[in-house]
């Protein structure tokens, strides 16, 4: 009866990264051992210790496969076991969380036709050991068998006739090294794609603001604090409602790791679908402050929450605050300053059975509305200097801005490129700018230009385009 070949328990990182002290361990696969070169032959060549332990069949070699051998010898030549693994090279291989997991071994070539049964151990011994470097034996008349099986996953080929202490000892050096570098090679690139995964995730989370039909102007900076991050822990969004008024919102987690980035984007949601659904004011954040309570990770964890709501004719708005900064109005022909924010409330989790009230303001004809969260104010002024910029910095360096012409997006680019340069480098915070409009001149302008009448055409009607993009990203 044929004795089944064992799987060893794997590791978990690659055999050239377990060495110590330079010492070898070699594992050599053949059913003959009285020809194989000694320990001390090749440790001489070699220039340091090399361990040989030597197996006459895939049977002991699974029981000497253990995690400090660094490299294994095998002969193409030795006999498939009867009804072992090996001797079925298209069968599954048993399933171990090893195996499953090993760097390409899900894309590692299958041998060519005609040749699955001469390299059956070979890739039976590569199932069993995708972390080890395998160097194979072959005859020296088979220069296409040594090279396919290089192909299929061995690191290098040694003919039986040209073996000697000191051409095996490079090579066993060259394959440990080899080895290496495809495992590494392997894990940068699935840590490239997960990247690009992660980074095409995050941009679908970031809002797309619903402002169609709306006349108001809309433009947003957002910049994660996280290095390598597009989502932390600010959020906001904007939505224009059925009866015209237009709804916006901008908040702060507290904290800068993905749990929080993952909570503020769950509160947006949740903040456009009860807003879509008629809430707003003190009803809208006390259900806010339920969603929180259930989704965070601890109760220590808390938001800030500044929301807006602009009437049809844009010239008035209801103000909530959440333990947030005030937003910034600046009217036509006058200089920029904070809307009140006496009247607020704290920051959603703080406090249970916490109320905010909404404040009634006169917005004008002619405005621009800026919301920001903390890390817009919280840089410093100037590297190595303990004084933050503040709402006060904040407020006269957009005023300076506005003296200078600057509106919409290039007002927001500014302001945060002005930040980071007070800062003296990269703000360690996330920030999160939107800045809504209101332009009489330019509402006339459209309407004219809606009531032109245009010539008649027969084409059919095309879809309307967006009223407002995913705004971009403020990198590093």
């Amino acid at each position: 009866m044929p004795v089944p070949v064992p799987v060893p328990q794997q590791r978990d990182v690659p055999a050239a990264e377990t060495s110590h002290g330079g010492d070898l361990t070699v594992l050599v696969i053949e059913d003959d051992p009285a020809g194989s070169i000694t320990g001390p032959e090749l440790s001489a060549a070699a220039g340091t210790r090399v361990r040989i332990r030597t197996a006459r069949n895939l049977t002991e070699a699974g029981r000497l496969l253990t995690d400090d051998v660094d490299c294994i010898l095998l002969d193409l030549a030795l006999p498939v076991p009867a009804g072992s693994a090996a001797a079925a090279p298209t069968a599954a291989a048993p399933a171990t969380a090893s195996t499953t997991a090993a760097p390409g071994a899900e894309h590692r070539p299958e041998p060519a036709p005609g040749r699955a049964d001469e390299l059956a151990v070979l890739t039976h011994v590569l199932r069993i050991a995708p972390l080890h470097a395998v160097l194979v034996l072959t005859a020296q008349d088979d220069t296409e068998l040594a090279a396919e099986a290089v192909r299929v996953g061995a690191q290098d080929y040694l003919f039986r006739g040209e073996l000697d202490a000191r051409v095996l000892s490079r090579a066993i050096r060259y394959a440990v090294e080899r080895k290496r570098a495809d495992i590494a090679q392997h894990q940068l690139t699935e840590s490239g794609l997960r990247a690009q995964e992660n980074a095409r995730l995050e941009r679908g989370l970031l809002p797309t603001p619903l402002l169609e039909g709306s006349d108001l102007s809309f433009a947003a900076r957002y910049r994660p604090g996280r290095s390598r991050a597009l989502l932390g822990g600010d959020f906001y969004d904007t939505v224009r409602t059925p009866d015209g008024t237009v709804h916006a919102m901008i908040g702060d987690v507290c904290g800068h790791g993905p749990d929080e980035a993952a909570l503020g984007v769950e509160l947006r949601i949740a903040w456009r679908a009860l807003t879509l659904a008629g809430l707003c004011g003190d009803r809208l954040l006390s259900t806010l402050q339920q969603v929180l309570e259930h989704e965070r990770q601890s109760e220590e964890i808390f938001a800030t929450l500044c929301t807006v709501d602009i009437a049809p004719d844009g010239r008035r708005a209801g103000l909530c605050l959440a333990g947030h900064p005030a937003p910034l109005l600046a009217r036509h022909g006058r200089p920029a300053r904070l809307l009140p924010y006496e009247d607020g409330g704290p920051a959603l989790g703080l406090l249970p059975r916490a109320r905010w009230p909404r404040r009634q303001v006169e917005l004008g004809g002619e405005w621009s509305l800026m919301m920001y969260t903390d890390g817009l104010i919280e840089g410093r002024v100037g590297a190595g200097s303990s004084q933050r910029l503040g709402q006060d910095g904040m407020v006269a360096m957009v005023n300076s801005r506005l003296e200078q012409g600057l509106t919409g997006e290039d007002l927001l680019e500014a302001a945060v490129a002005e930040v980071r340069e007070l800062n003296g480098g990269e703000l360690t915070d996330d920030v999160a700018v939107l800045l809504l409009g209101r332009d009489p001149e330019r509402i006339r302008r459209r309407g004219r230009s809606a009531s032109r009448p245009g010539p008649v055409s027969t084409a059919p009607a095309a879809a309307p385009a967006a009223s407002a993009q995913r705004p971009p990203l403020y990198g590093p």
